[in-house]
Formats: structure tokens, sequence, C-alpha cells
């Protein structure tokens, strides 16, 4: 091949290459489930796969469909992370994050760190979200959904632990399951842990959160890393052991709005102000667990839930 053939071949995959990748970004910011067939003025409702966020999404638009019927809404499904879901709603991809957790956006997308108080917590995250990227944090749902490790009452009674730290005796020998994101999570990931408590676990299992309950439940692992929020909890009678270093920070959960899409949207402010301080954790654990358990579909617990309180009719407006 000669130096003019070598350079315009050169050139031509150059020109596929950028070709094939302005398609598959593209691709990227429109293949979300949920966002085929929405119009200019649909509110896109952002919900990761958990139990919890899948619930709230319901219930936000099923509030939505309730007091502004006339406008469209779609819930735009799965985003994997905390990180993803933040992204897809930088980018309009959504409008909403049905649920985002103060400690979450504190470490991992304002970069904080070295704060554990709930209203320190929650004044920077409100403040800087909205500074930075023109998002709106809204008061509390009235639970926080905070990481969680927790044992078998026998495991618990076996080595005399209460706290955290007296996991330290026997960490050496423990298998423990986590979700998959922690063991590489910043800020309040297993590395910090290590460090914080000063011990590290013999035997870590990263897997779907939905797995740690019930491996924990059969004898599978030692402990698990799980959420507070959670209605297996309960149904598994497991115990839970007391953060006592304060290393996770709080993670009060609320929904955050676009500011544009409040402009855009002048009833939405009031109806998802309703839901402020509804939900305590003792109701959130009730109804993940109709959803884990009982096997009843998210839509329908929202559903269950508006309606045995009227959709929440003395709401602020």
């Amino acid at each position: 091949m000669n130096v003019m053939h070598k350079h315009i071949w050169q050139r031509y995959c150059l020109g596929i290459v950028i070709l094939l990748t302005m398609v598959f970004t593209s691709g990227c910011e429109f293949n979300w489930p949920g966002l085929e067939g929405t119009t200019p003025d649909t509110i896109k409702i952002g919900s990761q796969n958990t139990t919890e966020q899948q619930i709230m999404a319901n219930m936000i638009q099923q509030m939505i469909q309730h007091y502004d019927p006339k406008t469209p809404t779609t819930i735009v499904n799965n985003l994997g992370s905390g990180n993803v879901s933040f992204e897809a709603q930088k980018r309009g991809d959504t409008d909403l994050t049905a649920i985002r957790y103060t400690g979450t956006d504190y470490q991992t997308i304002l970069g904080l760190s070295g704060e554990t108080n709930p209203k320190v917590v929650n004044r920077q995250v409100f403040q800087q979200i909205k500074k930075k990227y023109h998002m709106i944090y809204f008061p509390s749902y009235g639970f926080a959904d905070t990481y969680q490790f927790m044992v078998t009452p026998k495991f618990a009674k076996e080595n005399n632990l209460k706290n955290v730290s007296d996991m330290k005796r026997v960490a050496s020998s423990m298998r423990v399951g986590i979700d998959q994101i922690w063991a590489n999570r910043k800020g309040d990931g297993y590395d910090a842990f290590k460090n914080a408590y000063g011990f590290s676990f013999g035997h870590l299992y990263p897997m779907q959160i939905g797995l740690v309950y019930n491996a924990l439940q059969v004898g599978k692992m030692d402990a698990v890393l799980g959420y507070s929020t959670d209605g297996r909890i309960a149904s598994y009678h497991l115990k839970l052991l007391t953060d006592d270093k304060h290393f996770f920070p709080p993670y009060n959960a609320s929904v955050m709005v676009n500011e544009s899409t409040l402009k855009a949207h002048p009833k939405l402010k009031g109806i998802l102000s309703r839901l402020n301080g509804k939900i305590n954790l003792t109701t959130m654990q009730k109804l993940n667990y109709r959803v884990d358990n009982d096997l009843i579909e998210p839509s329908i617990v929202a559903q269950d839930f508006l309606k045995a309180h009227h959709y929440f009719e003395k709401g602020d407006d």
C-alpha cells in the first residue's frame, strides 16, 4: 500500500469510528426503558432497580395522574445506581429521581466527607446540588435507608455481637454478603470501612441485594450488609448491628427534581410536597415487604397506600 492510499485508508477508518461513536452515543441517551413514545411535556420519573425506588416511582406517577391528569408521565426504570440515575437526570433523560439519598449524594456526587450530622449533611447537599446542578431536593419522605450490617440472632448470641466493632474478633473467618456496588464504592465503601473500623472480612461475596437476606437466613453467610428499610429484616428476624463508629452517613430519602421541570409544571411542587414526611421507616419496610415477600407489583402497593390515605388530600399546595 503506497503512502497516499495509506492516508486515505486511515482517514476512512477514522471516519467510520467517529460515525459509530456518534450512533452509539446518541443511542445511549434515548435507550432507557420508558422513554419510547414520550412527548416534550411528559414528566419522566427516574427509578433505580431497588424495591423502594420502584414503589416510590409509581407513587409519584399516580399522585401526578390524580392531581394533574392532563400531564403525561412515564417511569424510566432500572437505572443501575445512584450515579447512573444522577447522570440520566443531569442529561435530561429524566426530570426527577424517585429517591435520592442525602448521604450518597454527599459523598459520591459532591465528593464530600467527614460529616455525619443529618442536619448538616442535608443542608450541604440541598444547597450544593441546587447551586451546581440546578436540581431541587425536596424534604425527606420521612425515612432513611441506611446500610446496615445484620446477622442471625443465633450467630449474634454465639459471638456476642451487638455493634459492628464486635465483629473484629471473628472477622477473619466470616463470610459476608454485600451488594455489588459497596465493594468499590467511594467514601462509604469497603476500603473506607476497613480504615474506620480497623479490620477486614475473611470472605466477601458481592451479590444482588435481593439475595443477601436469604443467603444469611439459610446459613450461606455469617453476616450481610443490607438496607435498613428492607421488609425481609422483620420476616427473617434478623439482628441489626449498631454502627458504633457512625461510619455510614445519614441516607435520608427524598425526591429530587430538575429546576426547569418545576418551572415547566407549576402544579408539580404542590403535588410532590404532599408526600413530605408521610412515610416513616416502619411504613417503608411494610411496603417493601409486600413486594419482596408477597410478590405484589410495586404499582399495586403504591396504589393501595395512596388510596388508603386518600392521596394525602390535605397536603400543602
